[in-house]
């Protein structure tokens, strides 16, 4: 075979001579999208394709679930501000500019950081959503992808924003696509009416779809909801009837005792969003150490090209395990493991995935970590992954058993890297100059 005929297809593979929780162990993909057998010696086998992995390490890929994934375009542009003006200044002015083609080429840029960083499943809440679903079908990644109602209070303009969310959600059901499924997102108690909360939530119930919003990422968007409603964001959400087993509430820092209460009682997930929250100094972070206590499913997510401004998951578990260490005290308080199930399985939890895992029955959503001065000695490949390991080590990215990346290597990256900057510099010279 030659160099290509390994990319894009789904048929049977064994990746022999990789080191698994701590095994030198051959993984088997059944063609079908499953793991079929994981083993010291697969003996029984009809791979086409036969991968050696030399020593290298294969983890779960890795479950973003945060992210506004066409906002890549705007990655350096706007830097060192407060969020406030940040978003009001710079990014909303700019966003409103936006066309169907800079949507896509965001997202196709975005697909391709993700799919070299080792990341197979990423939760996307933007605008234009069906743009970005075609990225997602041409990438062979796998997501979630929601319409963001923004409705400012007035009815109008919630009329009209969920009627884009149904469409959106019609639409991308009518791709019959298996990596890709449809979300409901009111952005946040802040720029979403409680018309349109509570509206967003009856339909996300109704389409038995999840639901993705931002939640108390800045102590202000507390005091403003107080002062606004008489109650906290998790209790105003309820009172609209937002938080459930399906709610995925992204960033959730400045939570007390009776916040994390709701969020367990509700089955909520909560996102950690460690690099965006410190970047735009949102000065406290996701109380990790009491959610955990409480039973809440804490996942991970790297919020947006623009605010973090990469979209690499291992960089972010470091930051994660380091930075809940250092804000509470306690060098325990996230482990290695922990930020490895945060990153993966805790995500597809919260999605409905029978992801996050390397095991028979499983679905073939895995990496592999090539051999590198990073991770040698290898007492912990959990501790490797995490605290010492770059995504650019990656070596080998597979999705519902496809290969997207081997040896490095995502064909056609290069035009998709150079059409998606031509087009980012284009759409900030139209915003400027309008």
């Amino acid at each position: 075979m030659t160099d290509t005929d390994i990319f894009g297809k789904q048929v049977p593979v064994l990746i022999r001579n990789i080191s698994l929780n701590g095994k030198i162990q051959e993984i088997y993909l059944d063609g079908t999208g499953m793991i079929g057998a994981v083993g010291e010696k697969i003996i029984d086998h009809d791979a086409e394709f036969i991968i050696d992995g030399d020593g290298a390490t294969a983890l779960p890929g890795m479950i973003n679930m945060h992210t506004h994934s066409p906002m890549g375009l705007l990655r350096g542009y706007s830097d060192d501000m407060q969020l406030f003006e940040w978003l009001s200044t710079k990014i909303w002015p700019t966003e409103a500019h936006l066309t169907e083609d800079d949507i896509f080429w965001g997202a196709k840029l975005a697909c391709l950081e993700m799919i070299r960083t080792g990341t197979t499943t990423f939760n996307d809440m933007y605008f234009k959503m069906e743009q970005v679903a075609r990225a997602v079908d041409e990438s062979g990644i796998r997501a979630c992808l929601s319409y963001c109602m923004i409705d400012g209070g007035d009815h109008a303009k919630f009329e009209s924003e969920a009627r884009v969310m149904e469409s959106t959600v019609k639409n991308i059901r009518n791709m019959n696509n298996p990596r890709i499924m449809p979300g409901v997102s009111p952005h946040a108690v802040y720029t979403v009416s409680e018309e349109g909360l509570t509206w967003c939530a009856e339909f996300a119930k109704k389409e038995n779809i999840p639901l993705h919003v931002h939640l108390s990422e800045t102590e202000q968007e507390v005091t403003d909801c107080v002062a606004a409603h008489g109650m906290r964001p998790p209790a105003w959400l309820d009172h609209c009837g937002v938080l459930s087993e399906r709610c995925v509430a992204a960033h959730c820092c400045w939570l007390d005792a009776g916040d994390i209460s709701l969020l367990a009682k509700r089955g909520v997930t909560a996102v950690h969003n460690p690099i965006s929250n410190m970047k735009l100094a949102g000065n406290r972070a996701l109380p990790y150490p009491e959610m955990k206590a409480a039973g809440v499913n804490v996942a991970l997510g790297t919020d947006g090209a623009s605010s973090n401004n990469a979209l690499d998951m291992f960089s972010e578990m470091k930051t994660a395990a380091i930075l809940q260490k250092f804000f509470w005290n306690d060098p325990t308080v996230m482990t290695a493991a922990d930020a490895l199930k945060i990153a993966s399985i805790n995500g597809a939890k919260a999605l409905g995935l029978n992801a996050g895992a390397i095991a028979p029955g499983r679905l073939a959503d895995l990496i592999l970590v090539g051999r590198n001065p990073l991770n040698v000695p290898s007492f912990s490949t959990d501790s490797n992954a995490v605290y010492a390991t770059s995504g650019l080590a990656v070596s080998t990215t597979i999705c519902n058993g496809v290969i997207l990346m081997h040896d490095g290597v995502i064909p056609g990256a290069e035009a998709i890297m150079t059409k998606a900057g031509d087009v980012a510099f284009d759409l900030v010279r139209r915003a400027t100059s309008a």
